[in-house]
Formats: C-alpha cells, sequence, structure tokens
C-alpha cells in the first residue's frame, strides 16, 4: 500500500534520517576530526587533507564547493596548511587557476592518525552487524540518496554530493546521470584511483 502524504511515518522518517545524519556528522566524523586536529588547524582544514589523499589537483572553487565552504575559506585552508608544511602546492601547467596539491610526510601521519582512529571508531559502532548486514545498509543509504536528489537535481550542475568521500559506485552518476567532479579530474588525467580505504566501501 503505497504511503499517503498525512502518514506519520513520513514524519518519523525525516525525524530518524536528521538524526542518523547529525549522529554520523557530529557525534563521529567532526569528534574525530577535532580529535586528530587538536590546536593546531580547523576540522575543514583536516578535511582538506583527506580530499588531496583522493585527488591532488583542483581550482579553488572545486574545493570550496566539495568541502561546502567559500571560495575565501578554501583558500585560506590551503595557505594554513602549506604553511604548516602539512600540503605541497604548485600552479597548474595549463590552467594557472588549478592547483596541484599533495601531501608532505607530516600532513600524511595526520591523515592516517585520523583514518585509523575512524575506522576504529566504526568498528565499535557497528560490531552487531555482519558484512552482509552493512552492506544491505548501505545499498539502501544509496538509493534512499538517489531517489531523493534526482527528484530535484539538475544533470547539467557538477555533482558534488559525496563531499570528500568519493567512490567509484555512484548511484548518483548510475541512475541520475550526474556530473561529477571527481570523474571530471579523473578524465583529465589528474586524479589517480581511491585507495581502498577512502573508497566510499567499493
Amino acid at each position: 500500500m503505497p504511503i499517503q502524504p498525512e502518514s506519520r511515518l513520513i514524519t518519523d522518517f525525516l525525524g530518524s534520517a536528521h538524526i542518523f545524519a547529525f549522529a554520523v556528522e557530529e557525534v563521529i566524523e567532526d569528534q574525530l576530526w577535532r580529535e586528530a586536529a587538536g590546536n593546531q588547524f580547523s576540522v575543514q582544514q583536516l578535511k582538506l587533507l583527506r580530499l588531496v589523499n583522493v585527488s591532488g589537483s583542483h581550482t579553488v572553487s572545486d574545493i570550496a564547493a566539495l568541502l561546502g565552504i567559500s571560495n575565501a575559506a578554501a583558500s585560506k585552508a590551503v595557505d594554513k596548511l602549506a604553511r604548516l608544511m602539512l600540503l605541497r602546492r604548485s600552479e597548474g601547467e595549463d590552467d594557472r587557476r588549478a592547483i596541484h596539491l599533495s601531501l608532505t610526510g607530516a600532513g600524511r601521519r595526520v591523515l592516517e592518525t585520523y583514518e585509523s582512529a575512524l575506522r576504529s571508531k566504526i568498528s565499535e559502532v557497528l560490531d552487531q552487524y555482519t558484512a552482509d548486514d552493512l552492506k544491505r545498509m548501505i545499498d539502501m543509504l544509496d538509493r534512499l540518496s538517489a531517489q531523493i536528489v534526482g527528484h530535484h537535481a539538475n544533470p547539467d550542475e557538477l555533482c558534488v554530493q559525496c563531499g570528500v568521500y568519493f567512490a567509484d559506485k555512484c548511484l548518483m552518476k548510475q541512475r541520475l546521470n550526474r556530473r561529477c567532479l571527481y570523474a571530471r579530474q579523473r578524465e583529465r588525467g589528474k586524479m589517480r584511483a581511491p585507495a581502498q580505504e577512502t573508497a566510499g566501501g567499493s
């Protein structure tokens, strides 16, 4: 039986989805970001390290879109991490607006500390679930997300829904034919294939 617009289930679904998103972002991710960053730099700057680990070449506007911040904040984050010698930066050869970023040894160690803490925390949270359970949850979340975004998505716009969690197997690309910013970078030969631990479980 189809769900009616006035059904309480719709409100319950929205509430549960909101709480889930809050729990992942605020309770798990941001808390661990802050623990890894300490007082040296911001959560957004640490997220930039993770972004660079997946794709080293971007314009400042690309970085801003993927991190959900302003162009000025993205530029400031790059400058700060370069001064801290956590990032190496150079201008693009073909496009001076593009910047090539790579992690230094110190930057890689900071990111590895965070990644290790995140995997450990998530393993604790998911301890009662099997690998098959998790795959089913991933599939359900992906299908729901694609369904929701599909109602207002413009296929001509670059998709930045995944933020720093790029995955090759993305329903936004497969079902909605969204133009992926990461895929554009790969087509230009400026992006390597994501490492297994940072590829969104694909």
